[in-house]
């Protein structure tokens, strides 16, 4: 692609033609390669079919295939195995004969392979112990006893993931690598972190909180509230939309873990003591409460064996008692009304609230119904077509939806939400008076057939699309359900629901607006949410964080506080101090890939002379394509709009199609037309650079010509950007 730029700019731009006959000159080439794109996908001599029943057959997906219910590997007992076809993976599920682990194997051919562990961890305060704990186990374990090893591993693995989450109701532990003894040393390191984490006291001062002088060097000075996690959610709880979302689900989900910050709160992150922090180590970091998930073509042998091996054999089965019960449901819906700082950036500072209702909807362990759901959520909230768009967002009330607007599926029972932000405090009425008669209209009128195809098709090529981080993608998906006793495997087989949900249509056309009645009009477990500003907040706050700060240094004898100096001082030694990291796992020369896999290209120009590249891939049946065109002719009084022009010209409405008419063209048939600024170095002369603009889109096979009949159509259209003929290249992967 550099040689042929920088052969394209030796030819010169044209710029003498009119505009119009530019533009047709430009679009011609565009057309052109999606022509050619089209004459290469349909002339191989390989039919697509045969290549995805290739890819079927991986060798991953056979060796899978060859385990039985029943079998027992390093430990473990295999419960299921199933072929998700639709995925190109095979699902197996296995428990830990001693300790009762669960565990999860997707084998598919991605050479991505990723590991994960995931623990149940239900906080009953706000003193976020389960996110200290996640920052903590990463200071340092039994066998690595370095600070901070997952950082002192970066340059000596090639990962191309590490990290931790702390999520409302578990804590998930990521890695993936493409090497294989890279995965054995960073499933190493990992295992030893979260089971056998050192869990030191200066560790805890420093990720959780501490008292520490102003100058740590001098005791005169004022103590003050020091810590990682503690700066982390002072800042979080300056967002406005963080703190309405957070006791949105604090407030609609009152009863249990729900209720309080799994993050913490900066007012109770002071109450937390390093004993509590380890009893919550010992209780919810068990292998009888974790969950094992590995994703990629590596065989799962040596995955159980270095588990069993390295952890689970050095523990014994343990009844977590982690489960969260299901919320007990409301008689009668109710509403809270909370306050937050102001936002100098407002473009009217009169209009600075938030408003949405919410309703308690099914159990995410019920899949269909979930599935069903969400999908019903998307209808109702997604894209200008959507009722609550035309009644909320169009009616010019506020700025934007309201924060975590529809379908919430990460906690035990999901919830949906709608609302506004960017009111008048007067408004807030209104807009509750504008979601209960939309309800109304949704029952009444239902949803237009094509609006469901392009839905279910945006779920399909969702699912499908296969990105370089497919297994972390995996991992996240399943996780909430899978923590609460749903089956991860039937969560994958969305084709079956697909199917079953299709079926539900067909056997009820008011199938939709039975369950809009059911969960939003007849529910009365719905919460209506507001937050307006208060100018004193901040100031309330500081204040709040001065008397605790108070009470912490009051309560402090003599010898403590002198203790308190001493240890500031010993941390500030431990942080400055050299690390011996030769305890660590190393990759060697030896352990790499010698030579890069070699991708084949198919190249060739259309009669315009646009190059085209083709590329044959596993992409789970789905076409991607990407065309780039120069600016390098573009007036510089014009490049400044450069970016507003990407993020419009495809929700602008194209041809005969107006705005709303494009935006279901759009899902009805692709995954998304993108357009963005392109820059690019020159490969040969550093101070040389390239700007464009880069066209990108992905679709399923059958739907290659209409995608790019949307293209055309698009730029079927006078565009100032267009008066200057410009340089374009095209490629495409297909499956």
């Amino acid at each position: 692609p550099g040689q042929r730029r920088r052969q394209e700019r030796a030819r010169g731009p044209v710029c003498k033609r009119s505009a119009e006959g530019s533009r047709r000159v430009m679009w011609s080439r565009f057309s052109a390669a999606g022509r050619r794109l089209q004459q290469l996908s349909h002339g191989r001599s390989t039919p697509f079919g045969q290549c995805l029943w290739r890819w079927r057959s991986s060798p991953a997906n056979e060796r899978a295939l060859q385990y039985k219910v029943g079998d027992h590997i390093q430990g473990f007992t295999v419960n299921q195995v199933t072929p998700v076809p639709e995925l190109f993976l095979t699902a197996v599920k296995l428990n830990h004969d001693k300790t009762g682990a669960k565990y999860l194997h997707v084998a598919r051919e991605d050479s991505n392979n990723l590991f994960s562990v995931q623990f149940r961890t239900t906080p009953m305060d706000s003193t976020g112990v389960p996110h200290i704990l996640e920052h903590t186990v990463l200071c340092g374990s039994q066998k690595y006893p370095v600070r901070d090893p997952f950082f002192k591993m970066l340059n000596r693995s090639l990962s191309t993931f590490m990290n931790a989450f702390t999520a409302s109701d578990y804590t998930l532990y990521p890695f993936s690598t493409q090497n294989p003894k890279d995965f054995q040393n960073l499933l190493s390191v990992y295992l030893d972190a979260v089971f056998f984490p050192s869990l030191r006291h200066l560790d805890f001062w420093q990720e959780g909180w501490r008292l520490e002088h102003e100058n740590p060097r001098d005791p005169q000075t004022p103590l003050t509230f020091k810590g990682v996690v503690f700066n982390e959610m002072k800042g979080a709880f300056t967002d406005n939309e963080r703190v309405f979302s957070q006791h949105l689900q604090n407030h609609i989900l009152p009863d249990h873990t729900y209720a309080v910050v799994s993050g913490g709160h900066p007012l109770k992150i002071p109450d937390l003591s390093w004993e509590q922090l380890k009893q919550f180590h010992a209780s919810h970091y068990h292998p009888s409460n974790a969950r094992f998930f590995t994703y990629g073509n590596f065989p799962l042998e040596q995955h159980l064996k270095q588990i069993h091996e390295e952890a689970l054999t050095k523990f014994q089965k343990i009844e977590p008692n982690t489960d969260v019960p299901p919320q007990q449901l409301w008689d009668k819906p109710r509403e809270c009304h909370v306050t937050c700082g102001t936002d100098s950036f407002a473009a009217d500072p009169k209009k600075q609230t938030m408003v949405s209702v919410s309703y308690l909807l099914a159990d995410i362990t019920d899949v269909f119904e979930t599935f069903t759901l969400n999908l019903l959520s998307s209808l109702l909230v997604g894209g200008p077509n959507s009722p609550f768009y035309k009644a909320l967002i169009e009616a010019g009330l506020g700025t934007d939806f309201s924060p975590d607007v529809g379908f919430n599926g990460s906690t035990r029972e999901a919830y949906f939400s709608v609302g506004l932000q960017g009111i008048a405090e007067e408004n807030i009425n209104t807009v509750k008076q504008i979601i209960t008669r939309t309800i109304d209209e949704v029952i009444e009128d239902g949803f237009e057939e094509e609006r469901i195809e392009a839905l279910l098709h945006k779920i399909e090529i969702q699912m499908k699309h296969q990105s370089t981080s497919f297994g972390l993608s995996l991992t996240s998906y399943i996780a909430s359900c899978w923590n609460h006793e749903g089956d991860p495997v039937n969560l994958l087989k969305f084709a079956d629901k697909t199917a079953q949900f299709r079926e539900c249509l067909k056997e009820d056309p008011y199938f939709l607006q039975r369950k809009v009645k059911q969960y939003f009009k007849d529910n009365p477990h719905q919460l209506t949410l507001s937050m307006s500003p208060d100018e004193g907040f901040y100031d309330k706050q500081a204040a709040l964080e001065a008397a605790k700060l108070k009470e912490k240094v009051e309560a402090l004898s003599e010898e403590e506080k002198k203790q308190t100096y001493e240890k500031g001082l010993e941390l500030m030694d431990l942080q400055s101090k050299p690390q011996d990291t030769s305890c660590l796992p190393a990759l060697k020369v030896s352990d790499i890939e010698p030579r890069i896999i070699f991708t084949e290209l198919e190249t060739s120009r259309t009669a315009e002379g646009v190059p085209v590249q083709y590329c044959a891939q596993p992409t789970n049946g789905v076409l991607y394509f990407r065309a780039v065109s120069s600016l390098n002719t573009l007036p510089e009084e014009l490049r400044p709009y450069v970016p507003l022009f990407c993020s419009v010209i495809t929700k602008m409405g194209c041809g005969a199609l107006s705005y709303r008419e494009q935006a279901q063209e759009i899902d009805l048939k692709t995954g998304g037309l993108s357009v963005s600024p392109h820059i690019t170095v020159d490969d040969s002369h550093l101070d040389a650079y390239e700007q464009g603009v880069v066209f990108s889109s992905l679709c399923l096979d059958r739907n290659l010509p209409d995608m790019m009949r949307l293209w055309t159509e698009i730029f079927n259209v006078y565009c100032i950007f267009w008066k200057i003929t410009v340089p374009f290249y095209s490629e495409c992967s297909f499956s």
